[in-house]
């Protein structure tokens, strides 16, 4: 995904499932309607526990499970709370697909999900790279490793496009993992 304009990828440490979840409600306050995350990693790997911390800050009440056999799914974001990261983004849809199951981008393309972020919606997308001839210009690209302890990960994000302007409050918020 790395391209010619696209700033060095930003490297982070996560030494738990716990501090995963942490990350990924730090980057959730930068979130705005119609922006998209695309998830990649191996198996087991945390991009589901990263869609379910997020979700989390995001006020999602509901269990968030990995889509694989729905492919997508929504979740309401809490806007009434004023804690709610959402009140002051605008979000008010959490958009989680999986797209382990295709294995053509013209699958991608008849999910709709650029439809889906129409509503005031963001997108979490798990094996995101399928999806980055249609959705990845201006995503958030977030690699999830295994690390060398079986709790581990190593995570890699990419900020192109309008994340280019995030870039510098995504380091902040993110300081406690590099």
């Amino acid at each position: 995904m790395t391209g010619a304009a696209t700033p060095d990828p930003i490297s982070l440490q996560s030494a738990s499932a716990d501090q995963t979840v942490a990350l990924a409600a730090a980057i959730a306050g930068l979130l705005r309607p119609g922006d998209v995350v695309l998830l990649v990693g191996d198996l087991g790997a945390g991009k589901t526990t990263f869609v379910k911390g997020l979700a989390r800050a995001m006020g999602v009440t509901e269990t968030v499970t990995s889509p694989t056999f729905t492919l997508v799914r929504s979740y309401a974001t809490d806007m009434s709370s004023s804690s709610s990261l959402c009140r002051s983004s605008g979000v008010r849809t959490l958009v989680h697909a999986d797209l382990f199951r295709l294995d053509r981008l013209r699958e991608v393309v008849d999910l709709a999900i650029g439809e889906m972020l129409e509503d005031d919606a963001v997108a979490l997308v798990e094996w995101g790279d399928v999806a980055v001839p249609v959705l990845g210009r201006e995503a958030l690209f977030l690699t999830l490793e295994l690390g060398e302890s079986p709790d581990e990960r190593l995570v890699s994000i990419e900020t192109p496009g309008s994340w280019s302007s995030r870039r510098r409050e995504l380091l902040e918020l993110t300081r406690p993992w590099h």
